[in-house]
């Protein structure tokens, strides 16, 4: 009954959208659904920060229309990412939804984004089946394949055998477990173990005890950004993985910022793949870092570009529609989009509204006194690879 009424609801939304005082608005309203509060505050700034700066950079009128951000915070519960939603569509009559740090979010969105028929942009959420889930949305940040496939191809052509695998047990995790050994295995190399933890573990010391026995060459993890990463390569360390002996590698999170604080030197010769880091160089990504560092006085991360490049995407969308923002027109003008990100060359894949663009394999060195990932490798022109798979 609840969502006959909630369909009754949005169906009424619309056609006043369609036929009513809210035709002739003024203003595109974009509902950004981030989690303020919670385990995933640290991202929900960083993404916001990276959409404050673009609209700073940019104006706040597009095609005529002004850009209107609705913020609400889903505190990271799926359950309050769809109530905000409903309310955004319903309430406030919101053109577009965006956001979403973590994948339950973008999920439990992606129905009503279906249903309600609104353009719906993912800055960071990465499972792959996501944007499956809508024909009215796109994302701009990676998908956990994108990185993870090409690490497992350059593990094993760079001298490594033998592999124990470590993730958190949830989609994203089963995403980075499943591309990164399938790679792995398919460039000559072996499994040796694998384990899944709990996603909200805060104890690793069994989990790497088991890889540590495995007697591995390599070590892969994945768990999500935030408290984990430098938790889990900490324990690794101290656990007398040394990464100049045996390779730990993983997503760009095990080497952040905030996990090169905790290891120090420690963390020299730590593999990592990943779509993007301030020390990137390009001319666009250092003009990027400058103007992020003097309005909010920290480097941005990849949750910032995130947020940078999904309000791109946003504005030229509108732009080609003329500032309409019906679903259908605005998904349409994405598909295929091409443009320079502080990240390298980036595209929307017209085919799964995915982005496509290069993913670097990176190494933790010490440079000008400060552990940095150094860029060692690259893979060019990357889409998702699960879903060029199902083709």
């Amino acid at each position: 009954m609840q969502k006959v009424v909630l369909k009754a609801c949005m169906a009424a939304a619309i056609g006043a959208g369609a036929f009513g005082p809210a035709a002739a608005q003024q203003a595109v309203k974009v509902g950004l659904l981030l989690s303020y509060t919670g385990q995933f505050t640290e991202p929900a700034t960083q993404m916001d920060n990276g959409v404050k700066l673009y609209m700073k950079q940019h104006g706040d009128t597009v095609a005529g229309k002004k850009i209107e951000i609705i913020r609400r915070d889903t505190a990271g519960t799926p359950d309050a990412a769809k109530r905000h939603a409903q309310e955004l569509i319903v309430k406030e009559n919101a053109d577009i939804l965006a956001g979403f740090v973590i994948t339950p979010e973008a999920m439990t969105v992606a129905d009503l984004s279906a249903n309600a028929k609104k353009f719906m942009v993912v800055m960071n959420a990465a499972t792959s089946i996501i944007t499956t889930k809508s024909p009215y949305m796109a994302r701009v940040s990676v998908t956990l394949p994108q990185n993870t496939e090409p690490l497992g191809t350059w593990a094993a052509k760079n001298g490594i055998k033998k592999v124990f695998t470590m993730v958190s047990d949830y989609g994203p995790g089963h995403d980075a477990e499943t591309a990164f050994q399938n790679a792995f295995k398919a460039g000559g190399g072996e499994i040796i173990g694998s384990v899944r933890m709990p996603l909200a573990s805060p104890d690793f010391s069994a989990f790497v005890q088991r890889a540590k026995d495995s007697n591995p060459d390599g070590i892969f993890i994945f768990v999500p950004s935030g408290s984990q990463p430098p938790a889990l390569a900490k324990a690794l360390i101290e656990r007398g993985m040394d990464p100049s002996k045996i390779k730990i590698m993983g997503q760009g999170e095990i080497s952040d910022e905030a996990s090169l604080k905790a290891l120090g030197e420690s963390a020299a010769g730590i593999i990592t793949a990943f779509h993007y880091d301030a020390n990137h160089n390009s001319q666009m990504n250092k003009d990027f870092v400058a103007a992020y560092k003097a309005e909010f006085k920290r480097e941005p991360d990849f949750f910032a570009v995130g947020g940078y490049d999904g309000m791109h995407l946003i504005y030229e969308a509108l732009k080609k529609t003329n500032g309409t923002a019906d679903a259908e027109a605005l998904v349409n003008a994405a598909k295929g989009m091409k443009w320079e990100s502080p990240r390298g060359p980036a595209a929307i894949d017209p085919e799964t509204r995915d982005i496509i663009h290069t993913i670097y394999i990176r190494r933790v060195e010490k440079v000008d006194g400060q552990m940095r990932n150094v860029e060692i490798d690259k893979f060019e022109n990357v889409k998702d690879p699960v879903k060029a798979r199902m083709k």
